[in-house]
């Protein structure tokens, strides 16, 4: 499904995000930026090995991604140019600002694309796997702050994809993106 918005394709797809025909995609990644399981392990075996070099001078510069902020790399051998990586929260039942800290991935996400020229990017649904933040609590907030930044920013982003690994992430975010936008 998509939806124009204020100058914005948004999609909501199903598939693999590696595969994604976006300028840039996004990495669920861990605070370390070395790889792991999941979106993040995906990324670094399909990008190879120009992304965890880069994550590893990213790490030696800064010691690491806080929870909620956001990296860029190089797509290396994907099919995207580049790579943008965040940590999102690990879900602890609502108490520890989680939907702020989650926010703050798509927030600090977009405003680093937009900063280095980036006008298509796709998202996988962060937090949701091994972090165990609720699919449909996730879902409200990665929404609620795209469609905030495309409000408040003039259209900067052309295409915005929301990448959906699991049929239950897809059906939630189709019916999340159209009660948001009626069109």
């Amino acid at each position: 499904m998509e939806k124009a918005y204020r100058g914005t394709l948004l999609e909501v797809t199903q598939g693999d995000i590696t595969q994604s025909l976006t300028e840039c995609i996004v990495n669920a990644a861990n605070s370390s930026l070395l790889g792991g399981g999941g979106v993040d392990g995906a990324i670094h075996r399909a990008g190879g090995r120009r992304i965890l070099d880069e994550c590893i001078r990213i790490r030696n510069e800064r010691g690491g991604c806080p929870v909620g902020e956001a990296v860029i790399t190089t797509g290396g051998n994907l099919k995207a140019k580049y790579v943008i990586h965040t940590v999102g929260p690990v879900w602890n039942g609502g108490t520890g600002n989680e939907a702020e800290k989650l926010g703050n991935c798509y927030r600090n996400t977009l405003l680093l694309a937009a900063k280095n020229g980036i006008t298509s990017l796709s998202f996988p649904n962060i937090s949701t796997g091994i972090y165990g933040y609720p699919k449909d609590k996730a879902a409200v907030a990665a929404l609620e702050t795209v469609i905030d930044y495309v409000e408040n920013n003039n259209a900067v982003m052309e295409r915005i994809q929301f990448v959906c690994y699991d049929r239950e992430n897809y059906d939630i975010y189709l019916q999340g993106l159209g009660a948001l936008i009626s069109q």
